[in-house]
C-alpha cells in the first residue's frame, strides 16, 4: 500500500504545485494575518496588561513589562504591539534589539526587546526610549499623512499624534528590529487599528554576510544618465495609471539611452511576460542580468518563467542564483527551489529548502509551504506528520483553487494512516 500511496501523491503533486505557486509576492514583508501571524509567539509575549475593552495609555515603557491605564473620553486610542525578535540561525540575541517604526524611510525607535527577544510597545510613546543619533527629525510624526490643516492628522490637543481611525496614520510605515551586524524583516502597518490583536508575531534578523552580495536595488541603474532616468520614471508613472503600452515605450526608450539599465530591462520583461511573450521576456530579463549580475529581481522573474514552463533544472538554476545573492528576503524562492528539487526527485534537497522557506515565512504568506512539506514527508514515509501539514495547508487556504484535490489526497492519506495504526 505504501509504495502505491507515494505514487498517488507524486502523480498529483506536479499540477497542484504549479497551479498554486504562480503568484508574485516580491518580498517577504507583508501585512500580517489576523490571529497569531508569527506562529511561534504566545498571545502576550511582551506581558502587556490592561482593562479588557478599554485600551489605555502606556505608563511604563520597559521591555516585557508594559502596563496600561484607561484613556479619558475623547482621547484617541493608542496602538499597542507585541511580538518577538529572533535570529534566523537559531543563535540567541547578543543584546536587546531596538524596535523601529520606519515611515517613508525615516526610522524612529519605539522600544526595545528584553533579553529573550520579546517586546511590547505603544506606537508614538517615547517615555524611556533613547533615540539613535542617526534618526532624523523628532520621529513622532515621521511619515504620517498631513491633515487638511497642514498638521499631521490627529495631532490637535494630543501628544501621541493619534487619530481615532488609525487606518491611514501609518500607511507608509513598517516595524523593524535593529541590531548591529544584522538586517531585519519588516511588518507593514498600513491596516493597523487600535483594537487589532497586538501580536505581530516573529521578526527575524539575519546576520550580514559578505558572501551575499545581491542587491534589491540595481547599482548600475542608479548610475543611469538623466534622460534615461527621466524616461524610466515616466514609465513607472504611466504604469501606475494602467497605461501599460505607453509605459512600455518609455522603458524601451530608457534602455536605448542606457543599455545597462537593469531595472528598465526588468520592467520591460514583466510587461512582455504578462502579454504571453515568454521568449522575449526571457531575453529582457537576461539583459538585466548581463547589465547587473548582482541585481536579484531578474533571477526572481526568470525563476517564475521556469516554474510556469515546468522546466525544473532551469528553475533550480535560477532559484539557486537568487538565493546565493540573497538568502533572507525571499522565502518564496526557497519554496520554488523546493518544487524544482521535488520534481527532480531530489527529496532531501527539497526538504532542506522547504525548511528554510518555513522559517522565513513568519507571516504565513505562502501556505503552499505546508503542502509541499507534507508531500516531501510522504516520500520519506513520515505519514502522520504529512497528514498534519496537509491539514495545515487547508486551514491556511481553505478556498484555494487546488483545495478540493488536496482534500482528496488528505482523505487517502488519513485512511492509510488509520489502517496502519489499527494493525499495530
Amino acid at each position: 500500500m505504501a509504495p502505491r500511496l507515494v505514487r498517488y501523491f507524486t502523480f498529483f503533486a506536479l499540477s497542484v504545485l504549479v497551479g498554486a505557486l504562480c503568484f508574485g509576492q516580491p518580498k517577504g514583508s507583508a501585512p500580517p494575518a489576523s490571529g497569531n501571524p508569527g506562529g511561534s509567539v504566545g498571545s502576550n509575549p511582551g506581558n502587556t496588561t490592561g482593562t479588557p475593552g478599554t485600551p489605555g495609555r502606556t505608563t511604563t515603557n520597559l521591555p516585557g513589562n508594559t502596563t496600561t491605564t484607561p484613556t479619558a473620553p475623547g482621547i484617541p486610542r493608542p496602538i499597542f504591539l507585541n511580538g518577538r525578535v529572533v535570529i534566523d540561525d537559531g543563535s540567541p540575541l547578543p543584546e536587546p534589539a531596538a524596535i523601529l517604526r520606519v515611515c517613508n524611510g525615516n526610522p524612529h525607535t519605539e522600544g526595545y526587546t528584553d533579553s529573550s527577544g520579546n517586546f511590547g510597545i505603544e506606537l508614538g510613546n517615547e517615555n524611556g526610549v533613547l533615540q539613535d543619533a542617526s534618526e532624523t527629525g523628532t520621529g513622532l510624526h515621521q511619515g504620517i499623512p498631513a491633515g487638511s490643516s497642514g498638521m499631521p492628522a490627529g495631532t490637535a490637543g494630543t501628544s501621541s499624534g493619534a487619530n481615532p481611525g488609525g487606518t491611514r496614520r501609518y500607511m507608509n510605515c513598517e516595524i523593524q528590529a535593529k541590531l548591529g551586524g544584522f538586517r531585519s524583516q519588516s511588518v507593514m502597518l498600513v491596516e493597523r487599528q487600535p483594537l487589532d490583536d497586538p501580536n505581530i508575531g516573529t521578526i527575524l534578523l539575519h546576520r550580514n554576510n559578505k558572501a551575499e552580495e545581491g542587491n534589491i536595488v540595481s547599482a548600475k541603474s542608479l548610475a543611469a544618465p538623466k534622460d534615461a532616468r527621466k524616461a524610466f520614471e515616466k514609465g513607472l508613472e504611466l504604469a501606475k495609471k494602467n497605461k501599460v503600452d505607453d509605459a512600455f515605450h518609455e522603458y524601451q526608450k530608457a534602455v536605448m539611452l542606457y543599455p545597462s539599465y537593469a531595472t528598465a530591462w526588468c520592467e520591460l520583461g514583466k510587461i512582455e511576460a504578462a502579454r504571453g511573450q515568454t521568449d522575449i521576456a526571457r531575453g529582457s530579463f537576461n539583459e538585466a542580468v548581463k547589465a547587473d549580475p548582482k541585481y536579484v529581481d531578474p533571477y526572481l522573474q526568470l525563476s517564475r518563467l521556469a516554474l510556469n514552463a515546468k522546466n525544473w533544472p532551469e528553475l533550480a538554476e535560477f532559484t539557486g542564483k537568487a538565493l546565493e545573492l540573497n538568502s533572507f528576503d525571499y522565502p518564496q524562492e526557497f519554496l520554488f527551489d523546493a518544487v524544482a528539487h521535488y520534481n527532480m526527485h531530489d527529496f532531501d534537497g527539497a526538504q532542506k529548502s522547504i525548511q528554510r522557506a518555513e522559517l522565513l515565512d513568519t507571516r504565513h504568506q505562502f501556505p503552499q509551504i505546508s503542502y509541499l512539506k507534507g508531500l516531501v514527508q510522504i516520500q520519506h514515509k513520515e505519514y502522520p506528520a504529512a497528514v498534519e501539514n496537509l491539514r495545515a495547508y487547508l486551514k491556511l487556504a481553505p478556498d484555494a483553487e487546488d483545495a478540493p484535490k488536496v482534500r482528496e489526497q488528505l482523505t487517502q492519506l488519513e485512511k492509510y494512516v488509520s489502517q496502519t495504526a489499527s494493525k499495530q
